[in-house]
């Protein structure tokens, strides 16, 4: 199946005058622009960033209102296989999304960072490794490492920082060192950070750590 297109909003730079781009990968239920306004807080600091949050590609059978890169058997029933099958799908959806939004602002990988919420980090983790130019950065929050158990299919290896809160009740705090674990071992540069507190969302100490990763990693 060919990558569908991605409907998104853009902040940030003026078009042709960013020197980097962040993009925005929501999670399940979610959209883009849950995501596109922590773009506000962030720009001041990062002038020169254009900021994308595309939807995903699928209605979501969780919430009717919201978007899924793809279906979770636990909460809408579905099979794994159509899991599996729909996370292969909208890896190749980012992947194009991706390319479209470089060419668009005339750049290259290495001035791209993809910041993913809970499905969108999955996703984000399951994206940039496969891409044989390594983006500047990964930033993941409340999420998994989808395929940690073989990671033959790594080509190129971005740097992370993976953030979790501990009181997290959706995705339990212990996917946190099992992604780290396994991409440290695969000879990603890993950092990780435990949210005290934190259920399921991102708070301003996540925020602060993640710009912080960024303006270090994004060109300047």
């Amino acid at each position: 199946m060919p990558p569908r297109p991605l409907k998104s909003a853009r902040k940030g730079a003026l078009k042709g005058q960013a020197k980097s781009v962040v993009i925005f990968v929501h999670g399940y239920g979610a959209n883009g622009a849950d995501l596109l306004g922590l773009a506000d807080p962030l720009a001041p600091h990062l002038p020169d960033t254009a900021f994308y949050a595309p939807d995903a590609p699928e209605n979501c059978q969780g919430n009717p209102f919201g978007f899924q890169w793809f279906p979770i058997p636990w909460l809408d029933g579905s099979s794994e296989e159509a899991a599996k099958s729909g996370a292969v799908q909208a890896q190749q959806d980012i992947d194009a999304y991706i390319e479209q939004v470089l060419a668009d602002e005339g750049l290259d990988a290495s001035a791209l960072a993809l910041v993913g919420f809970s499905q969108g980090t999955m996703m984000s983790l399951a994206t940039a490794p496969r891409r044989a130019a390594p983006i500047a950065a990964l930033v993941g929050f409340s999420g998994r490492l989808l395929e940690k158990d073989d990671m033959s299919w790594v080509v190129s290896k971005p740097p992370v920082l993976l953030i979790h809160g501990d009181a997290d009740p959706m995705v339990p705090i212990q996917s946190l060192p099992e992604a780290a674990d396994a991409l440290t071992q695969a000879g990603f540069e890993t950092y990780a950070h435990v949210c005290k507190g934190l259920g399921h969302s991102i708070d301003n100490e996540g925020l602060s750590l993640a710009l912080g990763f960024l303006h270090d990693k994004l060109p300047k």
